[in-house]
């Protein structure tokens, strides 16, 4: 570690800034909202009063070129007892301002130590979209109720335990929700019935796979729980980005080959909420889309059990935007519909003739085994024989392999491109937009 980040209080403590201009200005900001003195001084006042100025100071930020005014400058500074940051002339500095995120009582720095200032305030950014806006709420709460948290619990170890159920409980959410009185109740009563507080399961969407979709709502998620319960469609990468100890419980299903059934799968959400843990029940794609999030936000809610579903971007959403082939269009399709190739036996039969309007895109999750069924029921109501179809495997990963052609060869198209993973059925005008990712992928894939 070649530097130190130290946080100074700046409750009462006064802040100088020398010079004029945008570099001026901007050191200023950062002091605007702080509970600070914060003093603008002009550099070329008489040496007399900047020295009688400085006293107390505690920071001196100094926005001048000339580099001998500046050694001048941060004489004065140094002498009244103040630590010296010089803009742009790391080598005359006492400390480096680091990239900075602000969340009033929260703040995190990044530094490179005046090497980089742009490579600083692009992880800034990386880092920011990751903590929710009313964080500093969560810190208040923590603060001013630290006090009788620690004279209820004396006990070190049981006073940082059940920080760690509050801060990633109902209280936090409530906080960050802007509900501050709430949350504030809510941490009273968790104080009050120390032994455990109910659970959470979050129903979370994890996309196609690529952990550059994942919302960012999902990865905190998956940074705050205790369980985690995937599918087998959920990748390595994204597992990768949970708590290293939280508990990773595969469920996973596959064609005819169910690991765990799903009443067992529920049976086991609402157990482990019940013993107050957070739960992410991790799916593929969106929770709501073929993924039975509904029934099992069915049973939680009939157990009792606190459920959120956080959604993820569904495979029809990345497969066409891989495919640069839009899924509605003005000119060519008015409508999309998204429907199962595997229906459940005994449920409503599919309304094959509503589907076979020429402006109409179809995405058909799990159609690859009943493509020549899916191709017949089309035809015979009536679909036009050319109507452009694609065949996507592994829709949005590097993975993603890709057959293009007609309605009336869509069972030969799947058995040409022989999917091993989870494929997906295009069909509609809009694939003939396919761009030239698409076509490069089939003419690799199936060069003659």
């Amino acid at each position: 570690m070649r530097q130190f980040l130290a946080a100074f209080q700046l409750d009462g403590a006064r802040v100088a800034v020398l010079g004029e201009g945008p570099a001026a200005e901007a050191k200023a900001r950062l002091f605007v909202d702080a509970p600070c003195d914060l003093l603008r001084l002009d550099p070329t006042s008489p040496a007399e009063i900047l020295a009688k100025t400085l006293v107390g100071v505690r920071l001196a930020f100094i926005a001048v070129d000339d580099r001998a005014e500046v050694e001048r400058l941060a004489g004065f500074a140094r002498a009244a007892g103040a630590l010296v940051n010089v803009v742009d002339q790391p080598d005359l500095c006492d400390f480096q301002t680091p990239a900075l995120i602000d969340r009033g009582e929260v703040v995190v720095g990044i530094a490179t130590g005046g090497v980089s200032p742009v490579l600083a305030r692009d992880l800034r950014a990386r880092i920011e979209a990751l903590l929710p806006a009313g964080l500093d709420r969560v810190a208040r709460l923590a603060r001013d109720l630290r006090g009788a948290v620690k004279l209820a619990l004396p006990d070190y170890g049981a006073r940082r335990r059940f920080w760690e159920r509050v801060l990633r409980g109902a209280p936090t959410r409530l906080a960050l929700a802007g509900q501050e009185a709430e949350a504030r109740r809510e941490l009273l009563r968790a104080l009050n019935r120390p032994e455990h507080e109910s659970g959470l399961v979050q129903l979370v969407g994890a996309g196609p796979g690529d952990p550059d979709l994942l919302t960012l709502k999902a990865l905190r998620a998956l940074q705050d729980a205790d369980v985690i319960v995937h599918d087998r469609l959920v990748s390595a990468e994204i597992l990768n980005l949970a708590r290293r100890d939280a508990r990773r419980l595969y469920v996973g299903k596959a064609a005819s080959d169910h690991s765990v059934p799903q009443d067992e799968i529920e049976a086991l959400l609402i157990a482990e909420a019940r013993a107050g843990r957070r739960v992410v029940r991790l799916k593929g794609g969106d929770p709501f889309v073929f993924g039975r999030g509904g029934e099992e936000l069915e049973a939680l809610r009939a157990a009792g059990v606190e459920a959120e579903v956080i959604p993820g971007v569904t495979a029809a959403l990345a497969c066409a935007a891989s495919l640069g082939a839009p899924l509605t269009h003005r000119d060519h399709a008015h409508a999309v519909t998204l429907l199962t190739g595997r229906p459940k036996t005994g449920g409503a039969p599919i309304d094959w003739a509503a589907l076979s309007a020429k402006d109409h895109t179809l995405a058909i999750y799990m159609g690859a085994a009943s493509a020549g069924e899916i191709e017949a029921n089309l035809l015979a109501a009536g679909r036009d024989p050319a109507t452009p179809v694609a065949v996507i495997e592994n829709g949005g990963l590097a993975s993603e392999r890709v057959v293009i052609g007609r309605l009336d060869a869509l069972s030969d198209l799947v058995a040409r491109l022989a999917p091993e993973g989870p494929a997906l059925l295009l069909i509609g005008p809009t694939v003939a937009l396919a761009g030239l990712r698409g076509e490069a992928l089939v003419r690799r894939e199936f060069a003659a």
